[in-house]
């Protein structure tokens, strides 16, 4: 793909001429319309709010292209499939510039409206985000959801073309790679990167700067440098978005990190899944080559670094390191006994660092501003940001960037809103399926590695999923048993049988044959599965169990002594009956009931045969007098 930047960058100056270059043509444009392109909004019919804005558009005889600006159409209209916005409620969003409107629910027939704001100076008023209580919000910046966040890393995502190359080079990008090539040794590198306490946002967080050290002084080459984006929790879905949005901000930490440790060659390691992600990093690595940002002899400093992509099969334990590993070599993707230490022998029996999506992300933002300013944020032993996906039973969900340490609190009810339709908030879960749920009481508790981790869960990569009183948490349990169970690589017998057993007795007690001993058995096997495995996958494994017992006994303890589900969630453990004083007899539920198990006159009460209702509900649903009751 052509990257619309044709000179090759050999010096800082030519890298300086080419971001002034594309920032004059941007500026010249008296209108740019965003039309958020990240997958989210894709799904929710994105791209063709962006072809009706192009057909409208030159109908209307305004320029759509940015390359025309350059041939004197100044104060035209740019478009721009921008990447996630981040509001991914609300999509699809388009955001007009340089006003800093926020549109959202945009559909193609609200497209002509939009237009028709850019020459009389009006406003769509009706598709502004409007809070519950308060007037209608005409900027992102007027919006909570995005107002109280401190967005770091996502700085420039949904503000600019991630397949563009010039709009990167024109939010300073590639500068920390220059001022790392040209001003900075390697050594310098990794202390600035050591200094700033960046951690990884994979899930361990064990310091980068370490992690950098040890490969350094390994003397085998060649060494490689891996992304890691093989992100597959159950919720989560910041590092790919990252890469749909921002791809050329993880090339750039990729090759500071080579230049640091001396490693020339790296790998995006990214899933299946995340065919958009692909694509759109496939991209930036084809442009930066082009123009001499990746490849030979960079900016003319004599060091060189290329990066492929690799697709993966989309298995969840090769998130771990060593499984990635195996991966990338072509075999079963099984994690192995440390050590040796990737960082010794890892790809290829070569020196590795292996870092995920938004840690590389973090590395520009430091090498530009030094290590102080980035200290500036976060906690004493973790600085910088983190990225949430909050998403579940809460009003706003989407990509959530706040410093690390926040309380649970702010991120749930200042950011997210408060629960859907005023209920009461049950409990939260972070850090995927291999952290932990936690309760209201909690939610004044930092959002850190060390506090997480004290309340038997973990920061993870950045899952956060919300809960009400509707949950059930013993069936929470069950669901991420039963995806660990699917997921583990079954090396480990531990691991494989381990988990195997919890969901069986998690099963038993859902499903009403829960005994006085299950509790005490379910718990020692959590702790065996926990000790015995090799890798984090095994060793977290008893973390979904561990945290809804230690918070939630008592609901465990309804579900075994009284065979009741407090949430009605588990189907064996409800029942349905009919209120006689309120039925009309109207007979919708008996005509909806897929097994006959309704009966009754019409004009008189119904009655619910226990023995034939599969409790599907339907009958509940099907009620408008609230005659049939769930217990």
């Amino acid at each position: 793909m052509s990257t619309g930047v044709t000179d090759i960058i050999r010096s800082v100056d030519d890298l300086t001429r080419l971001a002034e270059g594309h920032r004059q043509k941007l500026s010249q444009q008296r209108t740019r319309v965003l039309v958020c392109a990240g997958t989210g909004c894709i799904v929710s019919g994105s791209l063709k709010v962006y072809e009706e804005f192009g057909r409208v558009l030159a109908q209307k005889n305004l320029t759509v292209d940015v390359s025309l600006v350059s041939e004197g159409k100044a104060g035209q209209v740019g478009l721009v499939k921008s990447g996630c916005q981040g509001f991914c409620q609300k999509g699809p969003l388009v955001r007009v510039e340089p006003s800093g409107i926020l549109y959202t629910g945009v559909s193609p027939e609200d497209v002509t409206e939009i237009v028709n704001t850019f020459t009389d100076g009006s406003v769509a008023e009706r598709l502004l985000y409007k809070n519950e209580d308060g007037p209608a919000c005409r900027t992102q910046e007027d919006i909570p959801f995005y107002n109280l966040q401190t967005r770091q890393v996502l700085t420039k995502a949904g503000l600019i073309d991630p397949e563009e190359i010039g709009e990167y080079l024109a939010a300073d990008g590639y500068r920390a790679l220059a001022k790392a090539l040209l001003t900075m040794t390697p050594r310098e590198v990794i202390e600035e990167v050591t200094l700033s306490k960046l951690r990884g946002r994979g899930g361990a967080g064990f310091p980068a700067g370490a992690k950098w050290n040890e490969a350094s002084h390994q003397k085998n080459k060649p060494k490689y440098i891996v992304c890691n984006a093989d992100e597959g929790d159950p919720g989560a879905f910041m590092d790919g978005y990252l890469l749909e949005s921002d791809p050329h901000s993880i090339l750039e930490g990729m090759a500071i990190a080579g230049y640091a440790v001396g490693a020339e060659h790296g790998i995006v390691y990214v899933r299946a899944e995340y065919p958009l992600a692909t694509k759109r990093i496939k991209i930036a690595i084809e442009q930066a080559s082009q123009i001499g940002l990746l490849g030979e002899n960079i900016l003319g400093c004599g060091f060189s670094f290329d990066v492929e992509v690799f697709v993966g099969g989309g298995v969840f334990v090769c998130g771990e390191s060593t499984a990635l590993i195996s991966s990338l070599e072509g075999k079963v993707g099984e994690p192995r006994q440390k050590p040796p230490h990737l960082a010794d022998r890892g790809y290829l029996g070569k020196p590795t660092v292996i870092n995920n999506v938004e840690t590389l992300a973090n590395v520009p933002i430091i090498i530009r501003g030094g290590a102080e300013e980035y200290n500036q944020r976060g906690t004493e032993k973790s600085s910088g940001t983190k990225i949430f996906c909050l998403t579940g039973k809460v009003n706003n969900t989407g990509l959530v960037e706040v410093p690390i340490g926040i309380p649970l609190r702010h991120i749930i009810y200042n950011i997210g809103g408060g629960i859907k339709d005023g209920k009461k908030f049950k409990a939260v879960q972070t850090g995927g399926p291999s952290g932990g749920c936690l309760p209201a009481e909690m939610l004044e508790m930092a959002t850190d590695f060390e506090e997480l981790a004290k309340a038997g869960s973990m920061m993870g990569s950045g899952g956060m999923i919300v809960m009400d009183v509707e949950t059930c948490m013993v069936d929470i349990a069950r669901y991420f048993l039963n995806f660990l169970k699917d997921e583990s690589c079954g090396m480990c017998f531990s691991c494989r049988e381990g988990i195997l057993r919890m969901l069986e007795i998690v099963e038993d007690i859902t499903e009403g044959r829960g005994t006085a001993e299950s509790l005490e058995l379910l718990m020692e096997t959590a702790d065996m599965v926990k000790s015995a495995s090799m890798c984090g996958l095994g060793q977290t494994a008893g973390n979904p169990v561990l945290s809804t017992i230690k918070y939630f006994a008592d609901e465990y303890r309804t579900h075994i002594i009284d065979k009741k589900c407090p949430a009605g969630v588990c189907r064996e453990l409800i029942s349905y009956t009919i209120d006689a004083e309120l039925c009309t007899g109207c007979r919708a539920c008996a005509g909806k009931c897929p097994e006959k198990a309704i009966s009754g006159n019409k004009e008189e009460a119904h009655i619910i045969d226990g023995t034939l209702c599969s409790k599907c509900g339907i009958c509940l649903v099907t009620c408008k007098f609230d005659a049939v009751l769930k217990s």
